[in-house]
């Protein structure tokens, strides 16, 4: 049975992820992690989605069920997970989360002891695994072998900690006002905390969680509340997290998001320019801008490409020997603090940047100019294989002939199907456009 798709086993919870599924998948999961268990120690978090008590729930029952002992802490960010699974030393962490989706959503996120996510390899392991019944009965044990679970409410203490000593120790944020907007997610306590202990002025959005506002209007996918308060309040920055604060996205003194990849740029030189960087170069995914890579060649770096997903972009990274990579779309991985995509050590290293470059937003994170580029979602009712979509070749073929880079592709947590296309000529981009949504959705939702 297929469950991982690009960022773990992602659905609506209730419905693909009951928990009855959770709870087999908690099994399953623990199958693979006793091969190399050193503590018999699981740590599981979560985001704040009301689905999060059924399904954290029922992967506790599933891991005591095999002889694991669980660890639960309760909202936190998906890099703390990573994080306080390798300072703990348990074998493995889980996350409970569908980050940016909405609160109908909810997902399963894995990490290993060393608080790295998993290899294409050990999903599809765990994947055979949830298929066996014969595994799953013999693995269950009974009396004294039954494992128990425990909560800790305290541990976000370390977390705190080790983004506070991500930040230069030679300066501070006494004198920078910061709006921050939570989205009503995982970040709301360890976000605020953290800006405000290294001396910000922080005006707080979207900290009041519900179980059903998670990422509601508010957060990196919706960010019109908080360009509203960096005018309002004449602030320095606006900072967005997602519903597990593993994304990031700024926007500028003037009110104006930056993009995603002139962020990448500006911290990649940035980093570079104060000895940090490794590799000779960054990394990014197949769906950044043109521009970054000809930023990137006019610094004497190299640009590489991965597949789309911050787990795609961490694997070239380790490939290549470079600690620094992201995603157009907010995911920035700093491998030296963190071992994922992390939005508040990332916006910690753009506060660096601007205050020992002694820069605006507007001035220090718009290194370069942007090719015109436009991503449209389509939603569809199946995932039909694209190289089956009769016509489809020749489409992409008179888009190559005009010089139109492109990129199509389903996404790997929602029924959508995402077109990229950047080309010089703007216009001549927003008019293909057209033609290959309307042949998509009358090719995928007849």
């Amino acid at each position: 049975m297929k469950l991982f798709g690009t960022d773990g086993v992602r659905g609506e919870a209730g419905s693909f992820l009951s928990a009855e599924l959770a709870m087999r998948l908690a099994m399953a999961a623990g199958i693979y992690f006793k091969k190399h268990a050193t503590t018999n120690k699981i740590l599981i978090g979560k985001d704040t989605r009301r689905s999060g008590y059924m399904i954290e729930t029922a992967i506790v029952s599933g891991l005591t069920a095999i002889g694991y002992d669980v660890i639960e802490i309760g909202p936190m960010p998906t890099p703390a997970i990573a994080f306080i699974t390798e300072n703990m030393r348990c074998d493995a962490g889980i996350m409970i989360s569908a980050s940016h989706n909405s609160y109908e959503d909810n997902g399963i996120k894995f990490f290993n002891n060393a608080g790295d996510k998993l290899s294409h390899e050990a999903e599809l392991e765990i994947e055979e695994i949830f298929s066996d019944d014969n595994k799953i009965l013999q693995a269950q044990v009974t009396a004294k072998k039954i494992g128990k679970a425990k909560r800790i409410d305290d541990v976000i203490g370390r977390y705190i900690v080790a983004l506070k000593n991500s930040f230069p120790r030679g300066i501070s944020l006494s004198g920078l006002r910061i709006v921050l907007d939570t989205a009503n997610g995982a970040g709301y306590k360890v976000g605020p905390t953290v800006l405000e202990e290294l001396g910000a002025d922080v005006i707080v959005l979207h900290d009041k969680p519900n179980g059903y506002n998670i990422n509601e209007n508010c957060g990196a996918l919706h960010t019109k509340d908080l360009k509203q308060s960096v005018i309002k309040y004449r602030a320095d920055l606006g900072i967005a997290l997602d519903g597990d604060a593993d994304r990031l996205v700024v926007v500028d003194e003037k009110g104006e998001a930056i993009d995603g990849d002139q962020l990448l740029g500006a911290l990649g030189s940035y980093l570079n320019d104060i000895g940090s960087l490794k590799g000779g170069g960054i990394v990014a995914t197949v769906m950044s801008n043109q521009g970054l890579g000809d930023y990137m060649e006019s610094k004497g770096l190299k640009l590489f490409r991965s597949d789309v997903g911050d787990k795609n972009v961490l694997e070239i990274m380790k490939k290549e020997g470079i600690n620094f990579g992201g995603e157009q779309s907010g995911h920035v991985i700093i491998h030296e603090h963190a071992k994922t995509g992390d939005g508040l050590v990332s916006a910690l290293q753009t506060l660096a940047l601007m205050i020992n470059t002694n820069q605006k937003a507007s001035e220090a994170l718009r290194p370069f100019p942007l090719y015109p580029q436009k991503l449209v979602n389509i939603n569809i009712k199946t995932k039909k294989p694209l190289d089956e979509i009769v016509g489809l070749d020749e489409k992409l073929k008179a888009l190559d002939e005009k010089k139109i880079c492109h990129l199509v592709r389903y996404s790997g947590t929602e029924n959508k199907l995402r077109i990229l296309l950047e080309c010089k000529n703007e216009k001549e981009m927003n008019k293909e456009m057209d033609i290959m949504v309307n042949f998509f959705k009358k090719a995928l939702n007849e």
